[in-house]
Order: structure tokens, then sequence, then C-alpha cells
């Protein structure tokens, strides 16, 4: 699919006035917008990526201009590449002007109550359990892994280390595939495990081919309840963005330390210095970002987009 270019997305916070769609919820980056009348496609959703970006939990004051065309034309690129693997939830790129580029209308899905996480890499909070366990090794969510891997390690193969869906403002928290097992059925659990490493496998490898490493990555599912999948498990949200997974540079690639990455790394590693004065344990909501931590995000969204896809963002 051919990227456009997109106006300027509106403040963070705010929510815009689109012909024929009804604001109903705004997270972290997406908004969402229901049909004010019967929707030809039936029961979808107007799904919107605004320029706001999150880290720690906290939605920033300082939107990163142009990250929510890159979020959705990299997903769309993305739905294409899996497309055998799984159904997606697109339905239609019919939509209103004011955000042309970055918003898809989507059937609506029951969704279930979990993130399904695939790790190839050991890093973030996986490698933080994975510490508790000692020197002899540890386990991320129930799974076991060696002894002696370090921030970076590639583990002997991807892992599926699920975790439960947190509200806005607060964290997800990662749990066992029993507990995911338990909530929504075996069946369903083990489908849900399996597409993960399923899509994982494939990204890891089309990324891999560009010069990149996956090294983890989040997928939200859902059940499509009327259309040609009904009944079936379906991809939704966003897939393998600089916002749901870390990729890094496989040429600089170097366990034993954190690794460059293509995502919000400025961002958070300002935010964490003491140019910032911000206390994350603190209750004051972080600071407006620099421009130049602005610049170089947006500039480091684009180049993923780039070196993944193989042409520039239009």
């Amino acid at each position: 699919m051919t990227p456009v270019i997109q106006p300027p997305a509106p403040v963070p916070g705010t929510a815009l006035d689109l012909p024929g769609w009804t604001h109903t919820y705004a997270g972290k980056v997406r908004d969402l917008y229901l049909p004010a009348a019967p929707h030809p496609d039936g029961d979808v959703v107007l799904v919107v990526a605004s320029d706001r970006i999150s880290a720690y939990d906290h939605i920033l004051p300082s939107p990163v201009p142009g990250k929510g065309v890159v979020l959705t034309q990299l997903s769309l690129w993305w739905f294409d590449q899996l497309s055998d693997l799984v159904p997606n939830h697109v339905v239609s790129l019919d939509v209103p002007a004011q955000v042309a580029g970055r918003a898809m209308i989507c059937q609506r899905l029951e969704m279930f109550p979990v993130e399904c996480v695939a790790r190839g890499y050991l890093t973030g909070s996986g490698l933080v359990e994975y510490r508790r366990g000692g020197p002899d090794g540890g386990s991320v969510c129930g799974v076991p892994l060696p002894g002696g891997l370090v921030d970076g390690s590639r583990l002997p193969a991807a892992i599926f280390t699920p975790a439960t869906k947190a509200a806005v403002g607060e964290h997800d928290e990662n749990v066992s595939y029993d507990v995911v097992a338990r909530a929504i059925g075996a069946d369903d659990a083990a489908r849900l495990r399996d597409l993960t490493l399923a899509v994982y496998g494939r990204a890891e490898a089309i990324a891999r081919g560009r010069g990149l490493i996956l090294a983890d990555t989040k997928f939200e599912f859902g059940r499509a309840t009327q259309g040609p999948y009904a009944g079936a498990i379906v991809l939704g949200d966003e897939v393998l963005t600089p916002d749901s997974s870390r990729f890094w540079p496989a040429d600089t690639w170097a366990p034993g330390r954190a690794q460059a990455s293509f995502d919000k790394q400025y961002v958070r590693d300002w935010l964490t210095s003491s140019a910032s004065g911000w206390d994350r344990a603190g209750t004051t909501p972080p600071p407006e970002l620099p421009a130049e931590v602005v610049e170089r995000t947006q500039a480091r969204y684009h180049e993923a987009y780039e070196r993944l896809t193989g042409h520039p963002l239009r």
C-alpha cells in the first residue's frame, strides 16, 4: 500500500471532529471512533494513530510529528507480509481526509485480555525477571532459560511471554502461560501462543534480511464475530512498529550491554537523565521534550520504516 502525506495531527489529548464518526476512546497513542450511523462494512471502528508518545506509563506533553503516520503505514505493510499466517482487522482505508494516512477502518473484535509477547532476545522486563533466578539461570513468565545470559543475549528459541493488559497510566504485568489458559481457555491460549510465535518467526526473518534484529514484540488478537473471518482469531491493533517492538541494528549487536534501538529510546534516556529534572518515582508528570529529542526520535521512526519497507515514507 502506498503511504500518503498526512496533515498535522491534533494536540495530544484532544479529539478531532470527524464527519460521520463519534469519538469514543483515547488511549496512549490511538483514538477510536464509532460510526454515527450504520456503516456499509458493518460493525467497524475508525482507528486513528496520533502523534502522542508515552514513556514509563505516562503520555508525554510533546508529540512527535508524523509518528502516527509511521505507525499506521508500517502496520499496513506488515499486515500484508503476514496475511497468509493470520487474518487482520483492516477493512478499509476510506477514511476522512483529516486523518488520511494515519487511520484505518477496522472490524470490531472481541479482544482477548492478554498482550501476546514474543521474545527472541533477552532484554527489558524479561531480563529483570530472568536475573531474579541468580547465576544459574532463571525464567521468564515461567519459561526456564539457561544460565549465563546477559542483556541482549539471543535465546535458544523464541518464547511466548504473555502479559496482562493494563489501563492507560498503568503497567502491563508479565504472567505465565498457565494464567492465560485459565483466563481464556486452553484451546484459545494454545492458538494465541502458536500464532504469536509464528508471526514473530516470519517478522524476525524479514527484519534480519534488512539488517535489523527483532528482539521482542507484542501483538493483540481478537475473535471476529462477523464477516469472512467470523469465529476466527484475528490480528488487531498495530503490528511490528517501533512502539510495540524492539528493533536493533544487526551490525552493532553486542550482548552484555544495552543495544541501539529504533524506538523511543532517546525519549527514555533524556527523561531519566539529570537534564530533564524529572523524578520517575515522584508524582510530577514528565516535562516537555527538547526539540532535539523530538527530532531525533522522529528520524529514528522514519529510518525504521525505510529500512523495513525498502522505501521512504511518502
